[in-house]
């Protein structure tokens, strides 16, 4: 079984709620499971981390940048870099914040940084950027007009019913692709080894 755990920090519920739509797109591929890995129980479930074929990692954008509840956890993961345990792994990320902008390219930028510094294999969207013409709407999909990974806008005073309908379809797509590459990096791997 080709497997890919999501990483995450939710403040607030809204990227809980991003997780698991990202979880649903993953398992909207036949032979592709996902498992749902909130930061504070990731030592707890190293294991699985280091099982998984893919890693996506999820934090809300706080003040331009991860959560400090992700931060620790990134941090805790130097224990993996040194032992290079995520070499070859395939990566994604998502976030989402209160504004359209609120500099949640930054905070996708560290979680492509950190996958990149663990040697890890960055899965972008793949989405082409909605909402940007006169036809375009706000349920158009990746309607933040995102590339490196999933970007969700959530309205500051509501929970994750806040979040419009076309992030949680967004963020299925990311999972959907995700679960995608994994099985082909997966069915190809003893390739790549026996090279």
């Amino acid at each position: 079984m080709t497997t890919v755990a999501i990483v995450y920090h939710s403040g607030y519920g809204h990227t809980q709620a991003l997780a698991e739509a990202v979880a649903a797109g993953v398992r909207s591929v036949p032979g592709v499971e996902a498992t749902l890995v909130a930061t504070s129980e990731a030592e707890a479930r190293e294991t699985e981390l280091d099982a998984a074929d893919a890693i996506v990692f999820g934090s809300p954008t706080y003040m331009g940048g991860v959560s400090a509840e992700f931060a620790k956890f990134k941090d805790w993961t130097s224990k993996k870099w040194i032992a290079r345990s995520w070499q070859d792994k395939l990566a994604a990320g998502f976030t989402v914040s209160a504004s359209w902008g609120g500099d949640k390219q930054n905070t996708i930028y560290q979680l492509l940084t950190l996958a990149q510094q663990h040697g890890m294999v960055w899965v972008g969207l793949g989405l082409a950027p909605g909402n940007n013409h006169s036809k375009g709407s706000l349920d158009d999909l990746n309607r933040t007009g995102a590339s490196l990974g999933a970007m969700a806008q959530a309205n500051a005073d509501q929970g994750s019913d806040g979040i419009g309908a076309s992030e949680f379809r967004t963020a299925q797509a990311l999972g959907k692709r995700v679960a995608e590459a994994a099985l082909r990096w997966h069915e190809k791997a003893p390739l790549a080894k026996a090279a």
